[in-house]
Protein backbone atom coordinates (compact mmCIF):
# COMPACT_ATOMS: atom_id res chain seq x y z
CA UNK A 1 0.00 0.00 0.00
CA UNK A 2 2.61 2.45 1.16
CA UNK A 3 6.50 2.65 1.66
CA UNK A 4 8.69 5.46 2.70
CA UNK A 5 12.69 5.46 2.69
CA UNK A 6 14.97 7.90 4.33
CA UNK A 7 11.79 10.42 4.41
CA UNK A 8 12.69 13.72 6.22
CA UNK A 9 10.79 16.90 6.82
CA UNK A 10 12.85 20.26 7.99
CA UNK A 11 10.88 23.33 8.79
CA UNK A 12 12.53 27.00 8.80
CA UNK A 13 11.88 29.56 10.00
CA UNK A 14 13.84 33.12 11.58
CA UNK A 15 16.73 30.92 10.86
CA UNK A 16 15.88 28.12 13.32
CA UNK A 17 15.69 24.76 11.80
CA UNK A 18 13.62 22.13 13.17
CA UNK A 19 13.61 18.23 11.74
CA UNK A 20 10.13 17.21 12.09
CA UNK A 21 11.05 13.78 10.92
CA UNK A 22 14.65 12.41 10.63
CA UNK A 23 15.28 9.70 8.00
CA UNK A 24 12.00 7.39 8.57
CA UNK A 25 11.15 3.98 7.06
CA UNK A 26 8.42 2.45 7.10
CA UNK A 27 5.89 0.17 5.34
CA UNK A 28 2.33 -0.39 5.52
CA UNK A 29 0.68 -3.12 3.83
CA UNK A 30 -3.26 -3.44 1.97
CA UNK A 31 -5.41 -4.10 4.93
CA UNK A 32 -3.51 -3.37 7.30
CA UNK A 33 -4.53 -1.23 10.83
CA UNK A 34 -1.22 0.67 12.19
CA UNK A 35 -1.22 3.05 14.72
CA UNK A 36 1.61 5.59 15.32
CA UNK A 37 1.63 6.65 18.99
CA UNK A 38 3.82 9.11 20.59
CA UNK A 39 3.54 12.35 22.44
CA UNK A 40 2.63 15.92 21.01
CA UNK A 41 5.63 17.41 18.65
CA UNK A 42 6.98 13.99 17.81
CA UNK A 43 6.32 14.01 13.89
CA UNK A 44 2.99 12.18 14.34
CA UNK A 45 0.94 14.88 12.14
CA UNK A 46 3.85 15.82 9.91
CA UNK A 47 4.49 11.88 9.08
CA UNK A 48 0.61 12.01 8.43
CA UNK A 49 0.13 14.96 5.99
CA UNK A 50 2.77 13.52 4.28
CA UNK A 51 0.96 9.94 3.82
CA UNK A 52 -1.94 11.71 2.69
CA UNK A 53 0.00 14.26 -0.34
CA UNK A 54 -0.96 17.03 1.70
CA UNK A 55 2.83 18.09 2.02
CA UNK A 56 6.19 17.03 0.87
CA UNK A 57 9.16 15.61 2.18
CA UNK A 58 12.92 17.83 2.46
CA UNK A 59 14.34 14.44 1.66
CA UNK A 60 13.74 10.88 0.72
CA UNK A 61 10.65 8.46 -0.75
CA UNK A 62 7.23 7.91 -0.79
CA UNK A 63 5.73 4.99 -2.57
CA UNK A 64 1.96 5.10 -2.58
CA UNK A 65 -0.01 2.49 -4.54
CA UNK A 66 3.65 1.25 -6.25
CA UNK A 67 3.75 5.02 -6.97
CA UNK A 68 7.00 7.17 -6.36
CA UNK A 69 5.30 10.38 -5.19
CA UNK A 70 7.49 12.15 -2.76
CA UNK A 71 8.08 15.31 -5.21
CA UNK A 72 4.44 15.12 -7.09
CA UNK A 73 2.98 19.10 -7.70
CA UNK A 74 0.34 20.10 -5.79
CA UNK A 75 -2.28 19.52 -8.72
CA UNK A 76 -1.04 15.77 -9.10
CA UNK A 77 -0.82 15.42 -5.20
CA UNK A 78 -4.76 16.34 -5.16
CA UNK A 79 -6.01 14.08 -8.51
CA UNK A 80 -3.94 10.82 -6.77
CA UNK A 81 -5.60 11.75 -3.15
CA UNK A 82 -9.16 12.12 -4.50
CA UNK A 83 -10.91 9.23 -4.36
CA UNK A 84 -7.81 7.03 -3.04
CA UNK A 85 -7.09 8.70 0.41
CA UNK A 86 -10.50 9.62 2.89
CA UNK A 87 -9.33 11.67 5.71
CA UNK A 88 -10.42 11.68 9.38
CA UNK A 89 -9.69 14.85 12.15
CA UNK A 90 -9.68 15.47 15.43
CA UNK A 91 -11.59 18.42 14.76
CA UNK A 92 -13.78 17.38 12.39
CA UNK A 93 -13.57 19.45 10.01
CA UNK A 94 -17.13 19.81 8.65
CA UNK A 95 -18.99 22.36 6.93
CA UNK A 96 -21.31 24.43 9.28
CA UNK A 97 -23.68 25.69 6.89
CA UNK A 98 -24.09 22.22 5.25
CA UNK A 99 -26.63 19.42 6.33
CA UNK A 100 -25.21 15.67 6.99
CA UNK A 101 -26.50 14.82 4.19
CA UNK A 102 -24.43 17.47 2.35
CA UNK A 103 -21.28 17.30 4.17
CA UNK A 104 -20.84 13.62 3.23
CA UNK A 105 -21.78 14.14 -0.25
CA UNK A 106 -19.14 16.92 -0.84
CA UNK A 107 -16.22 14.83 -2.10
CA UNK A 108 -18.38 12.91 -4.77
CA UNK A 109 -19.27 16.40 -6.09
CA UNK A 110 -15.66 17.55 -6.26
CA UNK A 111 -14.86 14.07 -8.13
CA UNK A 112 -17.62 14.55 -10.81
CA UNK A 113 -20.12 11.56 -9.85
CA UNK A 114 -23.60 11.79 -11.39
CA UNK A 115 -26.51 13.03 -8.93
CA UNK A 116 -28.37 9.83 -8.85
CA UNK A 117 -24.60 7.59 -8.00
CA UNK A 118 -24.14 10.07 -5.36
CA UNK A 119 -27.88 9.65 -3.72
CA UNK A 120 -27.35 5.88 -3.82
CA UNK A 121 -23.97 6.16 -1.97
CA UNK A 122 -24.71 8.82 0.50
CA UNK A 123 -27.96 6.70 1.98
CA UNK A 124 -25.77 3.88 1.79
CA UNK A 125 -23.42 5.48 3.89
CA UNK A 126 -25.50 6.98 6.05
CA UNK A 127 -26.88 3.23 6.88
CA UNK A 128 -23.78 1.87 7.13
CA UNK A 129 -22.23 4.32 10.18
CA UNK A 130 -26.11 4.40 11.29
CA UNK A 131 -26.53 8.57 11.30
CA UNK A 132 -29.58 8.38 8.43
CA UNK A 133 -32.02 9.38 11.32
CA UNK A 134 -29.67 12.95 11.17
CA UNK A 135 -28.93 13.56 8.02
CA UNK A 136 -30.67 17.03 7.77
CA UNK A 137 -28.75 18.33 10.98
CA UNK A 138 -26.64 20.75 10.44
CA UNK A 139 -23.09 19.95 12.50
CA UNK A 140 -23.94 21.78 15.34
CA UNK A 141 -26.95 20.01 16.45
CA UNK A 142 -25.01 16.82 16.69
CA UNK A 143 -23.32 15.59 19.95
CA UNK A 144 -19.24 15.37 19.27
CA UNK A 145 -19.74 11.71 18.43
CA UNK A 146 -21.83 12.25 15.81
CA UNK A 147 -20.07 14.96 14.44
CA UNK A 148 -16.89 12.31 14.49
CA UNK A 149 -19.34 9.49 12.98
CA UNK A 150 -20.24 12.15 10.04
CA UNK A 151 -16.61 12.61 9.29
CA UNK A 152 -16.23 9.18 8.98
CA UNK A 153 -18.91 9.02 6.57
CA UNK A 154 -17.06 11.51 4.51
CA UNK A 155 -14.05 9.55 4.55
CA UNK A 156 -15.22 6.51 3.16
CA UNK A 157 -17.66 7.74 0.74
CA UNK A 158 -15.48 7.72 -2.32
CA UNK A 159 -14.74 4.03 -1.47
CA UNK A 160 -11.21 4.95 -0.43
CA UNK A 161 -8.37 2.35 0.10
CA UNK A 162 -7.16 4.08 2.69
CA UNK A 163 -7.71 6.22 6.32
CA UNK A 164 -5.58 8.36 7.30
CA UNK A 165 -7.04 9.55 11.33
CA UNK A 166 -5.18 12.43 12.99
CA UNK A 167 -6.30 11.73 16.90
CA UNK A 168 -10.07 10.19 15.72
CA UNK A 169 -10.97 10.27 19.47
CA UNK A 170 -9.12 13.71 20.84
CA UNK A 171 -12.32 15.35 20.81
CA UNK A 172 -14.57 13.13 22.69
CA UNK A 173 -15.54 11.28 26.43
CA UNK A 174 -14.34 7.66 26.43
CA UNK A 175 -17.57 6.17 25.24
CA UNK A 176 -17.94 8.12 22.24
CA UNK A 177 -14.23 7.03 21.95
CA UNK A 178 -14.68 3.85 21.85
CA UNK A 179 -17.60 3.81 19.64
CA UNK A 180 -15.69 5.16 16.66
CA UNK A 181 -12.59 3.34 17.29
CA UNK A 182 -15.32 -0.12 17.07
CA UNK A 183 -16.00 1.74 13.89
CA UNK A 184 -13.23 2.27 12.46
CA UNK A 185 -11.96 -1.25 13.40
CA UNK A 186 -15.18 -2.67 11.29
CA UNK A 187 -14.13 -0.43 8.68
CA UNK A 188 -10.65 -2.33 8.29
CA UNK A 189 -11.87 -5.32 9.10
CA UNK A 190 -14.25 -4.51 5.79
CA UNK A 191 -10.81 -4.26 4.00
CA UNK A 192 -9.80 -0.50 4.35
CA UNK A 193 -6.23 -0.03 5.38
CA UNK A 194 -5.97 2.23 8.25
CA UNK A 195 -3.46 4.35 9.51
CA UNK A 196 -4.09 6.20 12.78
CA UNK A 197 -1.83 9.22 14.85
CA UNK A 198 -2.29 8.91 18.31
CA UNK A 199 -1.09 9.78 21.78
CA UNK A 200 -3.90 7.38 23.40
CA UNK A 201 -2.60 2.98 24.17
CA UNK A 202 -5.74 3.00 24.36
CA UNK A 203 -6.50 3.32 20.83
CA UNK A 204 -3.31 2.18 19.78
CA UNK A 205 -4.16 -1.05 21.15
CA UNK A 206 -7.09 -1.94 18.33
CA UNK A 207 -4.17 -1.77 15.76
CA UNK A 208 -2.42 -4.90 13.83
CA UNK A 209 0.61 -3.20 14.96
CA UNK A 210 1.82 -0.16 16.92
CA UNK A 211 4.47 2.56 15.81
CA UNK A 212 5.87 4.43 18.09
CA UNK A 213 7.64 7.90 16.98
CA UNK A 214 9.70 10.39 19.16
CA UNK A 215 11.42 12.86 18.32
CA UNK A 216 10.88 12.75 14.44
CA UNK A 217 12.38 9.09 14.54
CA UNK A 218 10.66 5.34 14.88
CA UNK A 219 12.03 3.61 17.99
CA UNK A 220 9.65 0.85 18.52
CA UNK A 221 7.60 -1.11 16.50
CA UNK A 222 5.24 -3.70 17.71
CA UNK A 223 2.96 -6.18 16.16
CA UNK A 224 -0.39 -6.48 18.84
CA UNK A 225 -2.12 -8.75 16.66
CA UNK A 226 -2.45 -10.86 13.21
CA UNK A 227 -3.75 -9.18 10.39
CA UNK A 228 -6.52 -11.43 9.02
CA UNK A 229 -6.12 -12.51 5.17
CA UNK A 230 -9.36 -12.68 3.44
Amino acid sequence: MLRTEELTKIFRSNEIETIALNRVNLAVEDGEFVAILGPSGCGKTTLLNILGLLDRPASGKYWFDNKEVSQLNELRRTKLRRGHIGFVFQSFNLIDELTVYHNIELPLLYMGVSASERRKRVYEVLDQIKISHRKRNYPRQLSEGQQQRVAIARAIISKPKLILADEPTGNLNSVNGEEIMNLLSQLNADGITIVMVTHSPADADKAHRIIQLFDGHIVTENIRKAMKIS
